[in-house]
């Protein structure tokens, strides 16, 4: 079995990442792709949790914008997550992974309400726990809900999978041939130098609880069992240098 860094880890994917190259809405053949990727490290005795957003089916900012009410437009969003929550669980069972699904908001006809220890509990058996809903609450984003989780399962790391971003750069790699790549920060690093990895919430709990985050590419094959495994891939996000 192959060594590993971390023994409990909490994955953020974007709902980005399950659209494929759609861009939006949910590819079944991009999920069972990823699912694939996380059956192969939940097979080398990774405790995994999840928390999968909603930005392929809706945004709730950018609909406040534009008039609507920005409670009723977050609480869309985070119905946005769950769907993409259980069409993640459906993948991962196909592959032959037990899940459960967990919501902030009480939904008991498809998914368990959210309680810690039988979070935990899901972990300990071996089984993948995918938080859905967010944190239950609107203005909150689904970077802050990965932070709190992760502490609260008392997670090794956060594993934040990137859709086509191999890390944390210093400008838009996409348009700026010189932006030049990190693989080091820290929390502080992220807040001070305003870099896009999380929100300001999710950084300041993440530095303040001391929790790691590795940032890195989805998209290429076998990087979720090379973050495991503790190889230097993407940028690691520490509390001190």
């Amino acid at each position: 079995m192959t060594e590993k860094k971390y023994k409990r880890v909490l994955m953020k994917l974007s709902g980005e990442a399950l659209a494929g190259a759609k861009g939006q809405g949910i590819d079944l053949e991009t999920v069972s792709t990823i699912a694939n990727e996380i059956k192969s490290v939940h097979d080398m005795g990774t405790e995994i949790a999840i928390v999968v957003g909603g930005g392929n089916l809706w945004r709730g900012e950018p609909a406040s914008k534009v008039g609507m009410e920005r409670s009723r437009a977050d609480y869309t969003g985070m119905l946005g997550t769950t769907m993409n929550a259980l069409v993640l669980q459906d993948a991962l069972e196909r592959a032959g992974v037990q899940t459960r699904v967990q919501t902030a908001i009480t939904m008991q006809q498809i998914a368990e309400p959210y309680i810690r220890g039988r979070a935990i509990r899901h972990l300990e058996k071996g089984r993948i726990v995918i938080f859905a809903a967010g944190i239950g609450s609107p203005y909150f984003s689904t970077d802050t809900t990965a932070a709190l989780r992760a502490n609260e399962i008392n997670a090794d790391a956060i594993l934040m999978a990137k859709n086509g971003v191999d890390g944390v750069y210093d400008a838009d790699p996409k348009t700026n041939p010189e932006a030049k790549k990190f693989s080091h920060l820290t929390h502080l690093d992220i807040i001070q130098k305003g870099l896009k990895v999380m929100d300001a919430t999710a950084s300041t709990m993440s530095m303040d609880n001391n929790m790691p985050l590795v940032v890195f590419n989805l998209n290429q094959p076998g990087n979720i069992q090379k973050v495991i495994a503790g190889e230097n891939i993407g940028t690691t996000v520490t509390g001190e240098k």
